[in-house]
């Protein structure tokens, strides 16, 4: 199974890595960007977020996005 999404985060982000965990224990891949060092994808995150770097952000192959989704709304989206 391939990546569903990418989601775009920094290293110290609480909720980020509160939502990693989750979806990894519900066996849910995903590519993960540090938006730290990759600029292009702060961008990325900006544009989704009304110019603000707000993470976790998840952009999704139809390029639809979720902004500091619970693991529910990603499981949701993906239709499990």
């Amino acid at each position: 199974m391939s990546a569903a999404f990418t989601l775009f985060s920094t290293p110290w982000c609480g909720y980020c890595h509160r939502l990693k965990g989750q979806l990894e224990r519900e066996g849910i891949e995903f590519t993960e960007v540090d938006i730290e060092k990759d600029p292009d994808s702060a961008l990325v995150v900006e544009q989704a977020n009304g110019g603000n770097q707000t993470v976790p952000t998840l952009l999704f192959e139809d390029g639809s996005t979720l902004t500091n989704p619970t693991v529910a709304q990603v499981k949701e989206k993906l239709g499990r």
